[in-house]
């Protein structure tokens, strides 16, 4: 049988109509099912819009440093070679703010804590050079919140950032290491507790149990996972810890950070977008940062590319130094070491670091480098080997 347009005409199709036609009924469904999932997808897109608005403008921009890093230019290094990327991390011991306010009551604010990050050009590699605050240095003169001029001195390096803020910091490590900074990030305690919260903790392992009440922090022996208040504690703490060294409160810090990393990288962080909005939303919160870094996808692009880092690869350590003779509370350049740390990182080349502990010679290795035409010969000068860890080591061993 056929239709008058000479279609055959299905079984069960009395109109003659083929199987083309769809039951009233079915076609509602079809509409309202369309509607729904477009309707959905609309809410998907807003609200991840809504949220993505949100991170990004939780970061705020320090354009003050830009445009005074920006009088300095002619004076700066070179930027670094192989696309190779330097940021310094400040932490910040400013007491402004409820949740600051109860560590202290010092008036302006140092840096309590400065980190060199040099991410390798190729992106397989991360070295973080602590600069010790009572590190003695020349810091060159700085314009302060108030507009005025402070003179050049010789002086502890972290009254670089209560002169002149990140710009006198930033300044001051350039002078100091012939490294160019291209971009900064400032923390404060409050911004560094809910980084550690944002990852449900960090564990670290303890010889012995802590009582420091200038730290706010007591914790028992043992393994245990410390939530972000304890953290700041425990990176923070002198008196009761090691010899109570600022040496030794670094070398504490570099191995709480090796274990942040481990923590984010082993439980797929990065990869979980349930469990990676908190962790932005924390760390956009928590920092104040350059124009060159002060939006979502710049954060993401650059965390996209550490993500592939091997934790062996990403390696802590300190500025070397030795005690200032005319005052054994401070501490100056040791060289020949600071300069050869200081001559890699502006070439971009590799550092190997071994624990302080390790029976190893440190004055260097067998590791051959690279030519920098990535020929891949040898130079046949061994990668000289500076005292530090690795986040691979993390603090349980």
């Amino acid at each position: 049988m056929t239709d008058s347009a000479g279609t055959p005409a299905g079984p069960g199709d009395p109109a003659g109509r083929g199987d083309s036609v769809v039951p009233p009924r079915r076609r509602r469904w079809l509409r309202w099912g369309a509607l729904g999932l477009s309707v959905l997808l609309l809410a998907v897109a807003g609200v991840s819009w809504w949220l993505y608005r949100r991170l990004d403008d939780n970061i705020t921009t320090d354009i003050t440093t830009a445009e005074e890093l920006e009088r300095y230019e002619k004076e700066r290094p070179h930027p670094a070679p192989h696309g190779a990327m330097n940021i310094l991390l400040i932490g910040s011991d400013t007491r402004a703010g409820a949740e600051n306010r109860k560590y202290g009551r010092a008036q302006g604010q140092r840096s309590d804590t400065t980190i060199l990050l040099h991410l390798a050009g190729d992106r397989r590699s991360t070295t973080a050079v602590s600069v010790p605050r009572d590190l003695l240095v020349d810091i060159p003169s700085c314009r302060t919140a108030k507009g005025a001029r402070t003179p050049e001195t010789y002086t502890q390096f972290n009254f670089a950032y209560q002169y002149g803020g990140a710009a006198c910091t930033i300044r001051t490590v350039e002078r100091l290491t012939g490294v160019r900074i291209d971009h900064h990030m400032v923390i404060d305690f409050h911004g560094f507790k809910d980084m550690v919260d944002a990852v449900d903790g960090v564990e670290v392992c303890l010889r012995e149990p802590i009582d420091d009440k200038a730290a706010h922090l007591k914790l028992k022996a043992g393994r245990q996972t410390l939530n972000g208040e304890q953290a700041l504690g425990f990176v923070r703490a002198r008196k009761s810890l090691g010899n109570g060294s600022d040496t030794d409160r670094m070398g504490r810090q570099q191995q709480f950070l090796g274990a942040l990393f481990n923590k984010v990288q082993s439980n797929g962080v990065l990869l979980n977008p349930t469990r990676l909005y908190p962790v932005l939303d924390a760390a956009t919160r928590s920092i104040t940062t350059d124009p060159g870094l002060d939006s979502l996808k710049d954060l993401y692009d650059l965390t996209r590319s550490m993500r592939s880092v091997p934790p062996e690869n990403v390696r802590f350590l300190t500025v070397p130094r030795k005690p200032y003779p005319p005052d054994p509370n401070r501490d100056e350049l040791a060289e020949p070491k600071a300069s050869a740390l200081f001559e890699r990182l502006r070439k971009d080349q590799p550092v190997a670091v071994v624990r302080p502990d390790a029976t190893a010679s440190t004055d260097a290795t067998t590791e051959r480098d690279e030519n920098a035409d990535g020929s891949g010969a040898s130079d046949r000068r061994a990668t000289p080997t500076f005292s530090g860890t690795d986040a691979a080591s993390g603090m349980c061993g």
